[in-house]
């Protein structure tokens, strides 16, 4: 997708033309992640996939970092671009929980909720530890260090054996980001909040997806997730990951264009 830049210093990408179709990424990733969705949807619909706050192209934090201000500069790019009707919102894993907070915000905006190897629940006590050490570690060392010491939980066995250019689409995206973007993702997710009370008032159509081998947010937390939200669909993708978009990026497009002609 050609770069483009908002008035508010977001680097998003505007591809096709139809229904809108917005999708929020990974940490610590960029929204090329969504090549292989974007490639297969342009033709019947917009895909509109922003660099979240500190990636990509987009502009970093100024005040404390948060998941609420990442679903508010989603909204805002909505706004730049005209697009007022209710759009369909993905997000995977970092993306879900910014997908979550914008469903709590700005419900009116929603036909449809995707949310990919995610979760509601806030972070636990080891989860902050752990989100600490990694401030730490990427204060003082590369992005592509973070993304080496993060790979392995990401991809799903067999994507680690036998697709081994997927690890390195990965590792690329990751490394080109910055320390203070890294940084100021952790921050935010480590201090993200529940999102649990909230799953019973998403009225939009829900699809929850999550590889079977997600190691991260595993599939037990999608189904406690579905279960909670009134009109969800849960789909279980094999051969996948935490990363199942690019693992296994057929059967996620099908999964998600037979969501989105649900929604035509």
């Amino acid at each position: 997708m050609r770069d483009q830049i908002s008035a508010a210093g977001m680097s998003f990408g505007d591809l096709g033309g139809g229904p809108a179709v917005v999708l929020l990424h990974a940490f610590p990733l960029a929204r090329s992640m969504w090549r292989p969705q974007a490639e297969a949807l342009q033709g019947e619909y917009r895909v509109i996939a922003p660099d979240l706050r500190g990636f990509g192209g987009s502009r970093g934090f100024a005040d404390a970092p948060s998941v609420e201000t990442m679903a508010d500069d989603v909204a805002a790019l909505l706004d730049e671009l005209k697009v007022t009707g209710p759009v369909v919102l993905g997000g995977l894993s970092m993306g879900g929980y910014v997908a979550l907070a914008f469903a709590c915000r700005h419900p009116a905006r929603l036909r449809g909720l995707v949310l990919a190897d995610t979760k509601a629940d806030p972070d636990d006590a080891e989860g902050r530890a752990n989100r600490d050490r990694l401030i730490a570690f990427a204060q003082n060392n590369t992005a592509r260090a973070v993304i080496d010491q993060m790979l392995p939980k990401l991809l799903g066995a067999e994507t680690t054996a036998r697709r081994p250019e997927v690890a390195e689409e990965v590792r690329a995206i990751a490394s080109r980001q910055t320390a203070a973007g890294i940084v100021g993702a952790l921050k935010a997710l480590r201090d993200r909040p529940d999102a649990n009370p909230g799953l019973g008032a998403i009225a939009a159509p829900t699809l929850v997806l999550v590889g079977r081998d997600d190691m991260l947010t595993p599939p037990a937390k999608s189904e406690e997730m579905a279960s909670r939200i009134p009109n969800a669909r849960l789909v279980v993708i094999d051969g996948a990951g935490h990363l199942s978009n690019l693992e296994q990026p057929a059967a996620f497009n099908a999964a998600l264009r037979s969501f989105l002609q649900s929604r035509a």
